[in-house]
């Protein structure tokens, strides 16, 4: 299956799919593309030094969403995405893209769904939030993306504990470490096996 990457800075989840592809833990998926919002950005360079094809579709470049959208969905079928993966790719595509690829594009998301999501949640707020209510646990979500932001069946979630002191950069990279570094190559591996089934808006994932 040929496995797109959508990101927009530095790459660190992208890293973690590259990772578990040369270790044949992504069910048999390729990496083929990686797409980015932004020219410079280093997850490009983790690309270029994998052998991985490497597109800049800059955000800036188009007038609204829709018009990025369209542009978005056209060049993942030029690609023949069977699986679109969003690794820290901070643009929201409206619905043409995801009706394009229904229950084909998949986001991870820095905490437990349906704590702290939605628009407006990212990078650090995600963990600001979770730190200001005083959550004992958060984590990081695995998700089929649909033009509801965060608001698709949920894939995977692995719980990660927050402990007394923790500032948001540290949660945040323990969350990072522990949660997500872990559950989307996992999710990719099960979709790349046939292996998630979504009924009535829930995953049923058989091993």
């Amino acid at each position: 299956m040929n496995i797109v990457v959508l990101v927009s800075g530095g790459g660190t989840n992208l890293q973690q799919l590259i990772n578990a592809q040369k270790e044949n833990r992504l069910g048999g998926g390729e990496i083929t593309c990686v797409i980015s919002s932004k020219p410079g950005v280093y997850a490009l360079q983790r690309a270029a030094d994998n052998g991985i094809k490497g597109v800049v579709l800059e955000r800036k470049k188009f007038d609204d969403i829709a018009s990025y959208s369209l542009a978005m969905k056209n060049l993942l079928v030029e690609e023949k995405a069977d699986l679109v993966v969003y690794a820290g790719f901070l643009t929201i595509l409206d619905e043409t893209v995801c009706n394009a690829f229904p229950n084909r594009m998949m986001n991870v998301h820095p905490a437990l769904i349906p704590s702290f999501c939605g628009k407006g949640y990212y990078g650090l707020k995600v963990h600001e939030a979770a730190l200001e209510k005083g959550v004992k646990l958060t984590g990081a979500t695995v998700h089929f993306v649909t033009e509801e932001c965060d608001g698709g069946p949920i894939i995977l979630q692995k719980a990660v504990e927050v402990k007394n002191g923790d500032t948001p950069e540290i949660l945040q990279k323990r969350v990072m470490e522990q949660a997500e570094w872990v559950i989307l190559p996992e999710a990719v591996r099960l979709f790349c096996e046939g292996k998630i089934t979504v009924r009535d808006g829930k995953t049923v994932i058989s091993e």
